[in-house]
């Protein structure tokens, strides 16, 4: 069933993002019309064709041409997975992307954003990430991540992490800030 709830997944260049199939399908089992959007380097970790067939929508990586349609409407983002890169960018006001764009300009429409960050914790102890971290939040953006939540993993070790991704919790999450967790699905 489909309610007419619009979620824009955006993905970047990291392992979970090659699972993405698994928030789409709860996605629309609970009744989320989803539209996929990715970081350039993200589409070497995914199967275009797939995703299209599967959200009935073109996956977007680029700005639109003149002309071309702009994409639908979003009553919510998740960022997941998203990168050390992504997160850094984003929170110091980069747009060099279509993905890092939208989400620069998301920020300030009153549409809830979920991140999930996949980051190892060299990364994650660098000052400018818990700076970006710190930043996102105070713009209103929702972060899944910290004791308790989502955690950096050993440098080296990602692959052991791919299958307990939280995409669930973070479509939970977009359904209590959008105030449709206890929507008919």
């Amino acid at each position: 069933m489909n309610t007419g709830r619009s979620l824009a997944l955006v993905l970047c260049a990291a392992g979970p993002a090659s699972h993405a199939r698994q928030l789409i399908v709860e996605a629309q089992q609970r009744g989320w019309k989803v539209s996929v959007i990715t970081t350039p380097a993200a589409l070497d970790f995914i199967d275009v064709p797939a995703l299209e067939i599967l959200t009935g929508n073109p996956v977007r990586s680029r700005h639109r041409k003149p002309g071309e349609p702009q994409g639908p409407r979003m009553d919510a983002i998740i960022v997941a997975p998203a990168t050390y890169n992504t997160i850094n960018k984003w929170a110091n006001g980069s747009s060099d992307t279509y993905a890092l764009t939208l989400l620069a300009e998301a920020v300030n429409l009153d549409i809830p954003i979920v991140v999930v960050p996949f980051v190892n914790t060299a990364l994650a102890a660098r000052r400018p990430f818990q700076r970006a971290i710190d930043d996102l939040r105070a713009e209103g953006v929702h972060i899944i991540y910290g004791p308790g939540q989502w955690e950096p993993h050993p440098p080296g070790s990602g692959s052991w992490y791919l299958k307990s991704f939280p995409w669930m919790a973070a479509l939970d999450r977009v359904e209590q800030l959008t105030g449709t967790a206890d929507a008919p699905r």
